[in-house]
This record gives structure tokens, sequence and C-alpha cells, in this order.
């Protein structure tokens, strides 16, 4: 077995709402102090120094097993694991938790904590670890369509079909989390994973054209005169350029630019990945976030994930997914503080999940977010000598500023 790569990531956070309802003080929560707020695990702040399994790693106990010493031994106190709905849920309606059961067992028996990623109804703008039953049935569970009419390999957001049944099984897994994680070794939740739509702007099914030609829902308007003076720059230019109507469709309320679709799906995207949250913290309000896939330099709406909750969206996701503790932006360029500062605009809280780059420790004293939170994340091997040593040294860094929360990726390569 060839071995894992590892991908140091620092959280630099964040963030915005808060959880709705009474919190429970015995579970992991997001605590407010002053202008941000901390992860409060066991009553204590916790500091997170995690590793985060990729895709499908985390679907074989067998084969993590070797990997969980490997992990420890780097000082990692966290493991971002990924929970795909295909294995929780193989026939409709019945559940098997063996995975997840496996996963919280060997967490703790290893002294870890863990942050579970659902990946649902959305994996990198794919569809790909729904169950088979819902792949099969394309017209049960409608796809998101081309403009000519093809269809993708990508669930609509805007079939409440598809979202019953994701909410089902979403819930289904928090519920069984909150009772069978006794010594509280889950912390977070990711609910879905780089959401937005390829190859083109938008979804081109009936149902999103009838809501594309139908007027901007009544939240998002008030939001956006409500938040008028604070919106993105790129959602205020073209609110103001359309002629910034209080009412009307989204071309008329937004503009006829490419942008205006990549507005449309956030919204989409965003209401429908709410409604998953809601009904997870509903049986266990557990801390919960999405992630974003960013926009390489001229790529237009369609070319990048269009709808996801970028920067230049994140109104809208604020808007429309209350239920959303923070926004992760997967950072794999090299204007890391530019992407970093442009998420924390107007957040208290802020988690930066990865970045790709073969690049030591010392970059992290050139980054600074705009609360004076550094962060870095170099591309490491674990077979490499120096790996342990420079996760130490971020180790002895995040104690000193207790802000920055550093985290891994891991593969099989």
């Amino acid at each position: 077995m060839r071995y894992m790569k590892f991908i140091p990531l620092l959280g630099i956070l964040v963030l915005a709402s808060s959880l709705s309802g009474q919190i429970r003080n015995d579970i992991p929560h997001l605590e407010k102090h002053g202008n941000t707020k901390e992860l409060v695990v066991d009553g204590k702040p916790f500091l997170i120094l995690g590793g985060e399994l990729l895709n499908s790693s985390s679907s074989s106990l067998s084969y993590m097993q070797p990997i969980w010493p490997r992990v420890k031994a780097l000082n990692v106190n966290t493991v971002l694991a990924p929970v795909s709905w295909e294995l929780i849920e193989p026939q409709e309606g019945k559940f098997d938790f063996t995975l997840v059961d496996g996963l919280i067992t060997s967490a703790q028996q290893h002294g870890l904590r863990l942050v579970l990623l659902w990946f649902g109804s959305w994996k990198n703008t794919y569809s790909s670890y729904v169950p088979e039953w819902v792949k099969r049935d394309t017209k049960r569970f409608p796809r998101v369509l081309l403009r000519d009419r093809r269809p993708t390999e990508r669930l609509s957001p805007f079939s409440e079909t598809n979202l019953k049944v994701d909410t089902t099984a979403f819930t289904a897994l928090m519920k069984h989390v909150s009772q069978a994680d006794t010594n509280r070794t889950v912390m977070m939740v990711q609910v879905e994973n780089e959401v937005g739509v390829i190859p083109e702007s938008r979804d081109f099914s009936p149902a999103a054209n009838a809501a594309f030609a139908n007027t901007v829902p009544k939240p998002l308007m008030d939001y956006l005169q409500k938040h008028a003076d604070e919106l993105a720059p790129e959602l205020n230019g073209a609110w103001i350029s359309a002629g910034k109507k209080n009412a009307g469709n989204w071309q008329q309320v937004l503009g006829t630019a490419p942008i205006t679709d990549d507005f449309f799906m956030a919204w989409a995207y965003a209401v429908y990945i709410d409604a998953v949250a809601a009904a997870g913290k509903a049986e266990y309000p557990l801390p919960m976030y999405t992630n974003a896939a960013l926009i390489r330099p001229n790529y237009q709406p369609g070319q990048y994930n269009s709808g996801g909750p970028l920067p230049h969206s994140l109104d809208i996701y604020r808007a429309g997914a209350p239920h959303l503790d923070f926004f992760s932006p997967d950072i794999y360029f090299d204007n890391y503080t530019e992407w970093a500062d442009k998420t924390l605009e107007g957040e208290m809280w802020c988690l930066c999940p990865k970045r790709a780059e073969d690049r030591p420790v010392r970059r992290m004293r050139f980054i600074r977010s705009a609360n004076s939170m550094p962060s870095d994340s170099p591309h490491l091997r674990s077979t490499d000598k120096w790996n342990c040593r420079a996760w130490k040294s971020r180790k002895r860094s995040s104690e000193r500023f207790r802000t920055r929360i550093p985290r891994w990726h891991t593969s099989r390569h």
C-alpha cells in the first residue's frame, strides 16, 4: 500500500449565524466572544489540529485501521471524515450506520475528535455519492439539465423530491450520532461538498426555468434592501446596474449577465442546503457549514461551480441558509490571503479547510486575515521526516495565537 498525502489546513475563522434554539452545553458548539466565535468542546475552547480524509478513504474500516495511528503520530487531534449517503442508505428507508460507528469508535480509541463531511446530494458538483436507487431513477429524482436539455450527473436543487430524500437520510444520520456518540467525539458537520453547476451557468430543467422567470424570493429582496450598504461588490453592482429594483424576476432585478445565473443558483443551493441542515440540527444541533470550490482567474459562471458559496454570493447564502454557522473556501491558489480576506468580509469566523502547496510553515508569518488570524496550508507527505517536525512547529505557533485552526487532508496514493 502506498502512503497517504497530507495537506495541513488552517482555519482563519469565522462566522455568521448562531445555532437555532437553546444550545445544549454538553455538546460541541460555537460560543461568541467579542467579535469572534470559538469552538467549545467539553466546556473548553478547542483548537483543531486536524486531518481530512480524501473522498472514499473512510468507506473501509479495514483500510482506515493502519491510518489512525499514523494520523495520531502527527500530533493531530481531529479527523475530518466523509460520510456518504450511498453507504448509510443502500436501500431506501433502510439505514446502516456500521461505518459511522466504526469511525467514532476508532477515533475514540486513538484520542481523536471527528468532523463529519456529509456527501449527500452533491460532492464537487456531482451526485456521485448518492445511493444507487437514486442514481437509477432519473424520473423520480430530476437532474440538472443543460441548455440543450441533455441531463447531467447532478441532482437538481429545484426538486422537492431530491430534497426530501436527502433530508431524510441526513436527519437519520444526525439522530444516530446524537444517540451513539455518547463521548461527543463528533464536533461539527459539513453539509454537502463544493456545490455548483458546470459546464452551464445554471440549471435549465423545467422547474429551474420556471423559478428563473418567477420573481426573486421576498426573503432575498428583503436582505438586499436591509444590507444594501454592505453587499459584496459583484452583487451590489449587478443590482445597481439593473436599476436597483425592489421586485421583479431574476434578470429584471440583477441583469442579464451570466453572473445573474450564478446568483440564481446560489439561492437554490442555499435554501436546499439550509433545509437539510435545519432538519439535522433538529435532531442534534452541532455546528454546521458548507464549503466552496473557488474561481480560477478569468473564469465565467459554468466554467467554475456556478452557485457555490463563493465570496461574491455569500450574501445570498446568508439570506438563504441561516442554519449554516459558517462558510469554507477550499483554497488551492497562490493568492491565499486575498481569498481568505474575501471570505472574512462581514464574517466573525471563517474556516479555510484546504490548501495545496509544497511550502513549509514559514508562510504563516506572511498571512493575516481581517481579524489578524494567520493561515497557511502547505502540501506534505506522511513519509517525510520533516512532516512531523513541521506539524509540531505549527502546533506551537497555534498555541501562541489560539485563533489558528490547522488541518490536514489525506488521500490514497
